[in-house]
């Protein structure tokens, strides 16, 4: 491991060491009545170390110094997402057994799965949104391309000759290029990936020509030039790199937003004064500095826990809706 990444990692586990302590020190009783009086596990449905498993970890935390409880993240991989969220739902609904997920199994992946058992927005109580999660429009050096208007530009001079590769048909990253296809009236053939690793690989070779990635799937062949940022899909620039455009800049994608988020959520009919206990406990930690500079970190825009997440469930499973028409989806 450089001396540089071993810097970076031991002041990513200060940081963290400081903001559990700092919750610990400020932990007012937000628990009502007896909840909780046992370990509260957070189901993740991705592996350690991705961007879900650290905004799970970050919540975890919050919830075990602000409740005073023991908090397991147990990482369920498996269908992006569903495979958790499947096994939340189908839990006591009594705040034991939670879901920190992401837009994917909790907006996205119910209109192009037929094998998912269950709707998001009937099946899960919403708790509270954790962060947003932007994602980049990256380019292959090998295609010569350096900003929006060179992308577009191409793609449109050679409408089908170019490909872009996203994280999976139904994902967030998917529906991120396909409004880009839609607002820009471009075509591009859409070539799903099981892996960051392959789909990079690809990338940087010039095997493959375009992709969507998060910024920190994009970090390490951003530092060394071995590919292009174009632009970011959330309304303003990510602070993390605040030379990238955001999409909605280019007049052909004005007003584009569309970024994925991550969020807890509980079985249906969660207790409302469990879900008082818990939302109030997240809004506390998300207010605290050296825990958002965790999630920036992570590569996300820490949200308030203030935020209607019912409702962003809800307007999000309806744009999706108008993609899957659009791309004629089919997993």
């Amino acid at each position: 491991m450089t001396r540089l990444a071993s810097s970076s990692v031991s002041r990513r586990v200060i940081l963290s060491a400081l903001g559990a302590a700092a919750l610990s020190a400020a932990a007012p009783a937000f628990a009502q009545g007896t909840y909780p009086a046992k370990p509260i596990k957070l189901l993740v449905g991705y592996a350690p170390g991705g961007s879900v498993d650290m905004a799970a970890r970050v919540a975890a935390d919050i919830l075990s110094a602000k409740l005073g409880a023991t908090v397991v993240v147990e990482n369920v991989t498996g269908a992006a997402g569903v495979v958790a969220a499947q096994r939340a739902v189908s839990s006591p609904a009594d705040g034991y057994t939670l879901l920190a997920g992401s837009s994917n199994e909790m907006a996205a992946t119910v209109l192009v799965n037929p094998a998912q058992r269950y709707d998001p927005v009937k099946d899960l109580t919403p708790v509270s949104l954790l962060a947003f999660a932007p994602v980049l429009l990256v380019a292959s050096p090998k295609v010569g391309v350096k900003n929006l208007d060179e992308f577009i530009a191409l793609a449109k001079r050679d409408p089908g000759k170019y490909s872009y590769g996203s994280s999976g048909v139904g994902s967030t990253l998917h529906f991120v290029g396909e409004q880009i296809k839609q607002r820009a009236g471009l075509f591009l053939t859409h070539i799903p990936y099981r892996g960051t690793a392959p789909l990079t690989s690809d990338l940087v070779g010039g095997t493959l020509d375009f992709a969507i990635v998060s910024p920190t799937a994009a970090a390490p062949f951003l530092q060394g030039g071995r590919i292009v940022p174009l632009g970011v899909s959330s309304a303003k620039r990510f602070p993390g790199l605040p030379q990238v455009p955001a999409l909605g800049e280019h007049p052909q994608l004005k007003g584009y937003e569309l970024s994925g988020w991550f969020a807890l959520a509980g079985p249906k009919d969660l207790p409302a004064p469990i879900v008082q206990s818990l939302r109030a406990a997240l809004q506390a930690g998300l207010a605290d500095p050296a825990i958002r500079r965790r999630l920036e970190e992570g590569g996300s825009i820490p949200a308030t826990g203030k935020e209607d997440l019912g409702q962003i469930m809800r307007e999000d499973t309806a744009k999706y809706a108008t993609l899957v028409k659009f791309a004629n989806m089919r997993d």
